[in-house]
C-alpha cells in the first residue's frame, strides 16, 4: 500500500490526518487497499479499528453531526468517501487545548479517494455536497448509546463555513438540539504532547 499523508493542523498545531491511498486502474475499472494497519503503524498510527459504519445521505445539504463518544468508548475514526463528496469538519473539544474550539476541514470524496484519520477528543461532522453521498468510516471503539454525545453544528462560537448546497439543510432532530460548545462538559483533557 502507497498511502500518501498530509498533516492538517489547526495554526502549527496538530489536529487529523489526511490519508490518500493509492488506487490503481485499467479498463475493468480499480483496486485500492483502503486500509492496512502495518503502514498506518510507519506513520505512527497504531490503532485497532474493531467496527465499520456506513451512512448514506439523500439529499445534498445533509449535515450529520458534529459527533463523539466520550470515554471509556472515546472513538478515533477513518473517514472515506465512496460514492458523492463531503465537506468534512473536525473540532477540537479537548479542555485546556491550545485550539481547543477551532477545527479543520476539507472535502472528502469518492473522486480523489482521499480520507481523514479523526483523534478521539475531536467532534466530527460532515455536510454532503452530492445527492446519494456514501460514507464509510473505522472506529477503533464499539458505539454506546450512553456515550454518544454531540455539539451544536451551526454553533457560530465554532466559525465553521458550512457549503450551502441547496440552499437549506436537512439535519436530524436529534442534531438540531445539540449543546453549544459552552454549555459542553470537560469530557476530553488536553496531554502535551
Amino acid at each position: 500500500m502507497a498511502l500518501k499523508v498530509r498533516h492538517l493542523k489547526i495554526g502549527n498545531h496538530p489536529a487529523a490526518l489526511e490519508l490518500i491511498p493509492d488506487r490503481f486502474g485499467d479498463e475493468r475499472g480499480f483496486f485500492s487497499e483502503t486500509y492496512n494497519k502495518a503502514e498506518l503503524e510507519k506513520i505512527g498510527v497504531d490503532l485497532d479499528f474493531i467496527q465499520d459504519n456506513h451512512s448514506l445521505s439523500a439529499e445534498a445539504g445533509t449535515v450529520r453531526g458534529l459527533h463523539f463518544q466520550i470515554p471509556p468508548f472515546a472513538q478515533t475514526k477513518l473517514v472515506r468517501v465512496v460514492k458523492g463528496s463531503v465537506f468534512d469538519v473536525a473540532v477540537d473539544i479537548r479542555k485546556n487545548s491550545p485550539t481547543f474550539g477551532r477545527h479543520v476541514s476539507l472535502v472528502l470524496s469518492a473522486k480523489t479517494w482521499n480520507q481523514i484519520l479523526v483523534p478521539e477528543g475531536f467532534a466530527h461532522g460532515f455536510c454532503t455536497l452530492e445527492r446519494d453521498t456514501e460514507v464509510i468510516y473505522k472506529v477503533n471503539a464499539p458505539y454506546s448509546k450512553e456515550h454518544d454525545k454531540g455539539i451544536l453544528w451551526s454553533d457560530p462560537v465554532l466559525e465553521i463555513d458550512w457549503p450551502q448546497v441547496n440552499g437549506d439543510y436537512t439535519i436530524s432532530e436529534k442534531d438540531k438540539i445539540q449543546p453549544r460548545l459552552s454549555d459542553l462538559p470537560d469530557y476530553f483533557e488536553y496531554i502535551q504532547p
